[in-house]
C-alpha cells in the first residue's frame, strides 16, 4: 500500500529543481518568487488527486517533500498571485503528458550496462543530421520515434558514420515539428519516446560507435504551449515574466520569447539543461541554435548598441563547464555570420565554442558553382577560397556541409533539386551534386551530410514527410560513393592520413577549364600527402598536368565517374600516374592526370 502523501522535511529537498524521486517519495522544488502560495497538485496511481503546499524560501523558491509520490505519477503547480491562480506544469518538467499536459515525476532509473563510449577524435567526425520525426517511419507511414530511428543505425555504421547531430527533441507543441521551438527544455518529446527511449537511442548509438550530438535551442523558448510565460503570474510591459526579457530585448523572430540572460536563476536554468544532456543523458556534444540570436538582439555583428553582454558570459560559462567536466565533447554553434571570436577561448575574450557551422564560407560558394546550368557560371577562385577558409588556424573551428535542415527547405531544395527542378535523379544531378560531396568529405573541417542525401533525397524537407528508403535500391550507387568518401576521410584504408590533418594548399585553379586541385597533408609522406582534383566542366581531360609534392607513383583511389556509381557515367579513364622532377604550380614534381566531366578525384601513395 501506498504511504499517505505528507510534506516532510527531508535534505533532498535542499537541492535541486523540479520533482526528485527517492525510494519513499519525490521532492519538489520550484521558482516562483511573485507568488502568493504554491501547491503540487498530484495524480497518485493509487489513491486519486491530492494538493499539498510548498513551503516558501528565502530566495524565491517553493519546495517539499511528499511521501508515496513516485515515478509515473503526474502533477502541476496550483499559483496564486493576489487575485490570480494560475495550473502550470513544471519548468524542469523531463517529461510530460504532452506540451499542454501534467509533468510527470521522472524514472531516474536507466541501465547503461558497462558502456564506456568515447567521443571520436574530431579530426576524425563525420556527422550525419537527422530529424527524428521524418528519418524513419514506424509501420503504417507514420512518423517516427527514437526506437524506429534505431533501427537504421547498423546503415549508418556501414555507411561509415561515427556522428549523428539530431534536431531538437526537447518537448514542442503538436506531433510534428522541426523542433526548434521548445515549450519544456528540460523534457523529451514525448511523441518521439520519452526520456527513457532517448536514453535507449543514444545507448544503442555508441554501440554502433556513433556519437549523439543533440540541438538546443537557448536564443528563444516557444512560442506556442509556453507554460513558462508569465509563469508566477508577475510580468511588465505584457511580456514574458521571470523567465524571460520584459523590455525591448525580448524580441527575436520567433516571438517576443528571448531569455532574460541576465537573471541568476534563468542563467542556472539554461546552464544545467546543457548540463543535463551532457551527463545524465551522455550526449557527446551539443549544437546550439542560432547562437546570433543570443547575442545580440537583431542576430547582429559589430552592433554594441543592441548586444547582450550577459549572453556571452553565460555561453562562455558553459563552454568552461563542459571543458571541465566533460573534456572531449565537443559544443558547435550555429551562428553564421563568420564570427571567429565565437570559436576563440574563453581566455582570449571568445565564446569558447569548438567548432561552427560554415554556410557563407563554405556552402553558399560550393553551391553557386555546382548548380548553375552553364559552366561559365563557375567560380573557381571562390570554391578554392571555400576550401582555404578557417576560422582562428583551426581547421577543425568549422562544420562545411551541403545540405543541411536549413538549407534544404525555408524556398530552398535539395541540392540535386536545386541543379535539375523537376528531375533530382538526372545525370546533371547526380554528377554535380556528388561534387559537392565530395568537397565536403576532402577540404579541410568536420564534414556533415543531411538525412538522405546519400541516397539523392529530392524536393525540400519536411516535418512531416519521411525520407524515401527506397531510393537506396534507386541510387545504390550514389550511396556506395558516399561510402567510399566517407571511409576515405576517416583513413579507413590507411594512404589517406592527409585528409585528416590540418594543412591544405590549392595548387592549381583555372578558371577557363574550370579546374581545382588541392593537396591535403597532416605531417607529409607516403600514405599521408593525398590530391584531389577537381573539374567543375562537362568535358573530360586525357593528360592533364599538375603538380605534385612527391615523386614517384600516385594510385587514383578514387574516381566519381566510375560506372559503378551510376551506369551512365563514363567510367573516364583516371589512371594512376608517376610524379617526376620539375617544378609545377609551386611544387617541386609534376605529373599526367585523366578525369572525366564533371568528376573528382583522389590520389595518394603507398605507404
Amino acid at each position: 500500500m501506498v504511504a499517505t502523501p505528507t510534506p516532510k522535511s527531508t535534505p533532498l529537498a535542499s537541492s535541486g529543481m523540479g520533482a526528485i524521486p527517492n525510494q519513499e517519495g519525490t521532492a519538489f522544488r520550484v521558482w516562483a518568487p511573485f507568488a502568493s502560495s504554491v501547491s503540487v497538485v498530484i495524480n497518485f496511481s493509487s489513491e486519486g488527486t491530492k494538493t499539498i503546499p510548498l513551503t516558501k524560501e528565502n530566495n524565491g523558491n517553493w519546495s517539499t517533500y511528499v511521501l508515496g509520490a513516485k515515478s509515473g505519477d503526474q502533477y502541476d503547480y496550483k499559483i496564486t498571485n493576489g487575485s490570480q491562480t494560475l495550473t502550470k506544469s513544471d519548468p524542469y518538467s523531463k517529461q510530460l503528458v504532452n506540451s499542454v499536459g501534467n509533468s510527470i515525476i521522472p524514472d531516474t532509473n536507466f541501465d547503461w550496462g558497462t558502456e564506456n563510449f568515447t567521443m571520436p577524435p574530431w579530426n576524425e567526425l563525420v556527422i550525419y543530421e537527422l530529424h527524428i520525426g521524418s528519418f524513419n517511419g514506424t509501420p503504417g507511414g507514420k512518423e517516427g520515434n527514437f526506437d524506429s530511428a534505431i533501427q537504421k543505425f547498423s546503415y549508418l555504421q556501414d555507411l561509415g558514420i561515427n556522428a549523428i547531430e539530431v534536431m531538437p527533441v526537447e518537448e514542442f507543441a503538436g506531433a510534428y515539428s522541426w523542433g526548434y521551438n521548445p515549450a519544456y527544455p528540460y523534457a523529451v518529446e514525448e511523441v518521439y519516446g520519452g526520456p527513457q527511449a532517448l536514453k535507449k537511442f543514444i545507448k544503442a548509438a555508441h554501440e554502433h560507435g556513433i556519437a549523439v550530438i543533440l540541438d538546443v535551442v537557448y536564443n528563444h523558448f516557444g512560442p506556442q504551449d509556453l507554460g513558462l510565460w508569465q509563469f508566477d503570474g508577475w510580468s511588465e510591459n505584457g511580456k514574458g515574466g521571470i523567465y524571460f526579457y520584459n523590455d525591448w530585448r525580448c524580441k527575436t523572430p520567433w516571438g517576443d520569447t528571448r531569455p532574460d540572460y541576465g537573471r541568476g536563476e534563468v542563467r542556472q536554468y539554461i546552464h544545467n539543461n546543457a548540463l543535463m544532456w551532457l551527463e545524465e543523458y551522455r550526449v557527446d556534444g551539443l549544437r546550439f541554435d542560432a547562437t546570433a540570436y543570443i547575442t545580440n538582439v537583431y542576430g547582429r555583428n559589430n552592433d554594441s548598441s543592441n548586444d547582450i553582454p550577459e549572453a556571452w558570459s553565460l555561453m562562455q560559462w558553459i563552454n568552461n563547464e563542459v571543458d571541465s567536466q566533460q573534456p572531449g565533447k565537443i559544443t558547435i554553434a550555429e551562428d553564421l555570420r563568420n564570427n571567429e571570436w565565437i570559436t576563440k577561448t574563453t581566455g582570449a575574450g571568445g565564446a569558447g565554442f569548438d567548432s561552427q557551422w560554415s554556410t557563407g564560407k563554405f556552402l553558399v560558394p560550393v553551391r553557386n558553382a555546382i548548380t548553375p546550368p552553364d559552366d561559365d557560371a563557375r567560380n573557381m577562385y571562390a570554391v578554392r577560397d571555400a576550401i582555404y577558409h578557417r576560422f582562428n588556424t583551426d581547421v577543425l573551428q568549422r562544420v562545411i556541409y551541403t545540405e543541411c535542415h536549413d538549407e534544404v527547405a525555408n524556398g530552398k531544395s535539395r541540392v540535386p533539386e536545386e541543379i535539375s527542378p523537376g528531375n533530382a535523379g538526372s545525370w546533371y544531378s547526380r554528377k554535380r551534386s556528388t561534387i559537392g560531396a565530395a568537397l565536403v568529405f576532402t577540404a579541410p573541417g568536420i564534414p556533415m551530410i543531411f538525412q538522405g542525401q546519400e541516397i539523392l533525397e529530392n524536393g525540400y524537407f519536411r516535418d512531416t514527410t519521411l525520407i524515401d528508403w527506397s531510393k537506396l535500391s534507386t541510387y545504390a550507387g550514389i550511396h556506395n560513393m558516399y561510402r567510399d568518401l566517407i571511409r576515405l576521410r576517416r583513413n579507413w584504408d590507411k594512404h589517406t592520413r592527409g585528409l585528416i590533418g590540418q594543412n591544405v594548399n590549392v595548387h592549381y585553379v583555372n578558371n577557363n577549364d574550370k579546374m581545382i586541385a588541392f593537396h591535403r597533408w597532416q605531417n607529409g609522406g607516403a600514405g599521408d600527402d593525398v590530391i584531389v582534383v577537381v573539374n567543375m566542366a562537362n568535358r573530360s581531360f586525357k593528360n592533364y598536368n599538375i603538380g605534385f609534392p612527391r615523386d614517384g607513383y600516385w594510385k587514383v583511389r578514387f574516381n566519381s565517374d566510375w560506372n559503378s556509381y551510376s551506369s551512365d557515367f563514363g567510367n573516364f579513364l583516371s589512371y594512376d600516374t608517376t610524379a617526376s622532377i620539375g617544378d609545377k604550380d609551386g611544387m617541386a614534381f609534376n605529373g599526367n592526370i585523366g578525369i572525366g566531366p564533371y568528376s573528382v578525384i583522389i590520389l595518394s601513395q603507398d605507404n
